[in-house]
């Protein structure tokens, strides 16, 4: 009976040793496996971002086209008809001063 409480303890004491290097390598492990998750979710988040960023930037440009050729359209209506276009901006403002009346 002595030599197996002996033998059990040898083993334990073992067992106990190899149970912490086995529960630091997994914490270890885990931990590694965390932060490449967070890197890989960083690099992902970059990655969007740029994306949108690039999309926004695109937006912008057509958007300021479009204004630009809106601009040159109107201009070429003023001076192909000076009197039509003066008048019609009186009336749009006469009917802006009514309404702001209210």
């Amino acid at each position: 009976m002595s030599r197996m409480s002996e033998g059990n303890s040898g083993q334990g004491d073992t067992g106990q040793g190899g149970g912490a290097a086995s529960l630091r390598d997994t914490a270890s492990q885990v931990s590694q496996g965390v932060r490449d998750m967070g890197s890989q979710v960083r690099d992902a988040a970059t990655e969007k971002y740029e994306q949108l960023r690039d999309q926004a930037t695109e937006y912008y440009e057509q958007g300021r086209q479009r204004a630009q050729e809106w601009e040159r359209g109107l201009e070429d209506y003023v001076q192909e008809k000076p009197i039509q276009s003066l008048l019609i901006a009186a009336g749009v403002g006469m009917l802006l001063g009514i309404l702001w009346k209210r």
